[in-house]
């Protein structure tokens, strides 16, 4: 299993280092239309408004409420009408519960029954782009023409586009937080942003060979003829699944649409400076991959994927249940030494005096290495700060925060042991900041 996972590492890194800009397009070509789910956003919506109708006057903004407890609703109808009359362009598509509050796949389905009844009948949806922006989200004001090129959406075939994810508060400390926890929160969103745009923009670099590009939660741009061919009756493209964005790529790919990349632009959103906020998060993604788990068939089955996307997209969905497995096996060696120790200290000894330490250090190397790299990788082509020294300290707290996602893995299968599949939406930073400055005022 090490060997195999170290051998994918580096043949998904040569292709990244040697990428170039690809041509561009002209974005007028088509009609865009900006999905942003909300609950209880009132803090980030009002500005994520004000920066989209400034950066793409063109596009269309879908703001769907999700039954908000907070002032969601006022924020967004004092920006809608801020002007002398109320801007057309934004609209609000409001939730109540008991429909509300069932995730964000049902959250985004509202906003594509919405849009299906704005255009009626008679727009040509091949040329009608949805794009899901989270609540904070700043896409780059080159997104639409890049998506717009020719080798994107320019090509009748492809379904949909998922840019690159940057962490805008990178190189950001936590306001309110001092100490040490002011420091691991700074190096914890410095490693989500090496997280998406090495390791993860590798990944998906990669995939153009497989053709398995998978879809992410933000900065994902579908077009709307694709999400109406599986949309079904209930007119739902997205499903329930808690990985909702991944669930919607195995749809789009199984169904015959092809799928692209580009790091050329992005999008910007908010790391986590909280590791208990992160471990929600990531438990949530494993779980999501684990449900997702149910597709297996209908990938193995489908004529319009590759062997060797097939297998790309199985090896995906077994990450989770693979680290579950790794987290019992990888310890043995250890286990079996200590106990050999205890029993025979100075045949152990002699044993590592006879060599053994070689098997040590490749095991050692092993784990390490194929998460070291990324640091330097980082540094080189994302974040040219300090010397190279810096970029392999990222790569070994990088290779650190993934061992994480065993711990997410075994949460997220207690979660599903216990049925508990409910979504639950990760909290803003300016939503802790407010709880720390209250528990100091308090």
């Amino acid at each position: 299993m090490s060997m195999a996972f170290v051998t994918y590492v580096f043949l998904i890194i040569v292709p990244f280092l040697r990428r170039r800009p690809d041509q561009k397009g002209d974005a007028l070509d088509w009609d865009w239309h900006l999905l942003i789910p909300c609950r209880d956003e009132e803090e980030v919506i009002g500005d994520t408004i004000r920066y989209l109708r400034q950066t793409f006057p063109a596009a269309h903004l879908w703001v769907i409420d999700d039954d908000s407890a907070d002032d969601t609703v006022r924020v967004v109808d004092e920006r809608r009408n801020a002007g002398a009359e109320p801007d057309e362009n934004v609209h609000l598509v409001r939730r109540y519960r008991p429909d509300a509050r069932l995730g964000k796949g049902e959250a985004l389905n509202a906003g594509y029954r919405a849009i299906k009844a704005w255009l009626g009948d008679d727009a040509d949806p091949g040329r009608v782009i949805v794009v899901v922006v989270d609540a904070d989200g700043r896409p780059a004001p080159n997104c639409l023409s890049v998506c717009a090129a020719p080798h994107l959406f320019g090509d009748p075939a492809i379904g949909a586009v998922q840019i690159d994810v940057r962490m805008s508060n990178r190189g950001q400390a936590q306001r309110n937080v001092k100490g040490f926890r002011r420091s691991r929160g700074s190096l914890l969103v410095r490693m989500q942003d090496l997280e998406f745009r090495s390791a993860i923009a590798a990944i998906q670099y990669s995939r153009k060979f497989t053709g398995t590009i998978s879809m992410g939660g933000n900065g994902q741009f579908t077009r709307l003829s694709a999400l109406d061919s599986i949309a079904g009756d209930d007119l739902q493209p997205w499903g329930g699944c808690l990985l909702e964005d991944f669930e919607l790529g195995v749809h789009l790919l199984t169904a015959g649409w092809r799928t692209g990349f580009s790091n050329d632009t992005h999008v910007d959103q908010e790391g986590l400076y909280s590791v208990r906020r992160f471990l929600a998060q990531r438990t949530r993604w494993s779980q999501g991959t684990m449900q997702c788990s149910r597709y297996t068939r209908r990938i193995w089955s489908s004529e319009h994927l590759s062997t060797v996307g097939t297998a790309e997209m199985i090896y995906y969905l077994a990450q989770p249940w693979m680290q579950l497995v790794g987290s019992i096996v990888y310890p043995i060696p250890m286990i079996i030494l200590a106990a050999r120790t205890v029993q025979a200290p100075d045949v152990t000894w002699a044993w590592f005096g006879e060599g053994a330490w070689m098997f040590f250090a490749v095991y050692g190397t092993i784990g390490l290495l194929p998460f070291l790299v990324w640091g330097p990788i980082y540094w080189l082509r994302c974040e040219r700060e300090g010397s190279v020294l810096r970029g392999i300290g990222w790569g070994l707290t990088y290779a650190v925060y993934i061992y994480s996602f065993y711990i997410t893995s075994w949460r997220a299968l207690i979660r599903l042991g216990r049925k508990r599949n409910g979504w639950a939406k990760t909290r803003r930073n300016v939503h802790e900041a407010h709880t720390e400055t209250a528990a100091v005022e308090h």
